[in-house]
């Protein structure tokens, strides 16, 4: 079997960009969703998120190391990402990477994915608050600009009301955020 053949054979990576919010806690739900459709599930966390997630249960449901820093020399590469999923994104990240700000590894993958081609989708854990503010929707309305899908407003994710967050875990839609990186990928097929 030719190259060209093995690598039509490999299941797509799907890269898990996980900040610190509530919903983090239960990312492996979405990791078994991604599973179930064929995904081949990275997992990337900000530092912070790390106090959110059990890194160790990812680990052994993706069969890869959780990523939080850049690697060092010498150390494997993680398979290029086909589709990027941020979930939950936090307004720090989406703000600091609408500025171009790469002073994690997470938002360094982030900063290059759209000039790369790789499809980005968004699923944000903000208040109304905080998405209502001008730096946020500017961040959004760049981010959106430069083709990261941003699943935020009517019928998709709906901001809370500040200090009612921890209400809105067990409906966050991880299904949503994967059925859009579902499309990108048989776009591409």
């Amino acid at each position: 079997m030719t190259d060209a053949g093995a690598d039509d054979e490999r299941r797509r990576v799907l890269y898990i960009i996980v900040c610190a919010a509530g919903p983090a806690s239960d990312v492996g739900k979405l990791v078994t969703l991604a599973h179930q459709r064929g995904w081949d599930v990275q997992i990337i966390a900000t530092p912070s998120a790390l106090d959110f997630i059990d890194a160790e249960a990812l680990e052994k449901q993706t069969g890869h190391p959780v990523r939080s820093h850049y690697r060092k020399p010498g150390e494997p590469r993680s398979p290029k990402a086909d589709a990027i999923i941020v979930a939950p994104a936090t307004y720090n990240t989406i703000n600091k990477w609408a500025a171009g700000i790469s002073d994690t590894y997470a938002l360094g993958i982030l900063a290059e994915a759209p000039t790369l081609g790789i499809p980005v989708v968004v699923l944000p854990f903000v208040n109304t608050a905080l998405a209502g503010r001008l730096p946020f929707r500017h961040s959004v309305e760049s981010l959106h600009r430069e083709g990261v899908h941003i699943l935020l407003g009517s019928g998709q994710f709906t901001p809370h009301s500040p200090g009612e967050g921890e209400s809105r875990l067990d409906c966050f839609p991880w299904e949503n955020a994967l059925k859009q990186a579902d499309d990108y990928r048989a776009r591409e097929i």
